[in-house]
């Protein structure tokens, strides 16, 4: 559920959803009641579609962007998938119209989405422990927001918040099982709350 006023903005985040319909639907459940839904791409595979996840997506009004997942299932490799007649046209329709990246103004801070990485698309797996995530500090925005790496982070690179939700529908392995996971963040207090789960 929404709520209507914007004061203390909260965002709920997920990415690389990967077209497991039930593990959105877990993560809309424990992100709870905030102001504005924000999706980081791959919410389907390379070469198959989930009508269930993209009308989630759709009818609740998620900020969407694409991933490489859909780079490729809109590109000419992905012509044999988009052909199924099982899908949906409306939703394929509403999923090729979304951007590969979203700047956004919220709250009198600048917001930025990606999937992979600000400098390139669909590109490279970049770790807290990469040594090219302080260049996440150089981009001009105040919030980065990225998916791709399967991996939860709430850090700062040099006054930058930049945030990854992990994976929501491919959960990461731990000694525990796989692990899928999403986040919340108060746009006033900058605090990140990550929600981890095992997906169906």
């Amino acid at each position: 559920m929404l709520r209507r006023q914007a004061l203390n903005m909260k965002l709920g985040i997920v990415s690389d959803i990967h077209a497991n319909p039930g593990a959105l639907r877990r993560a809309f459940d424990l992100m709870g009641d905030v102001d504005r839904w924000i999706c980081l791409g791959d919410c389907i595979n390379q070469f198959r579609f989930s009508n269930e996840v993209v009308r989630e997506l759709r009818d609740r009004d998620v900020c969407t962007i694409w991933g490489n997942h859909e780079e490729v299932f809109f590109s000419a490799q992905g012509m044999r998938a988009r052909a199924e007649d099982w899908i949906e046209p409306e939703l394929l329709i509403w999923l090729s119209r979304q951007q590969k990246r979203r700047e956004l103004q919220l709250e009198g801070k600048r917001v930025l989405l990606v999937h992979s990485t600000p400098w390139e698309s669909g590109g490279a797996y970049i770790l807290p422990s990469s040594s090219e995530f302080k260049r996440f500090g150089e981009v001009a925005a105040d919030i980065v927001m990225y998916g791709h790496i399967h991996c939860p982070v709430a850090t700062r690179v040099a006054g930058t918040l930049v945030i990854n939700p992990g994976s929501t529908g491919e959960g990461r392995p731990t000694s525990q099982g796989f692990i899928s996971s999403c986040a919340v963040l108060d746009l006033e207090s900058e605090a990140v709350e990550h929600f981890d789960f095992i997906a169906d």
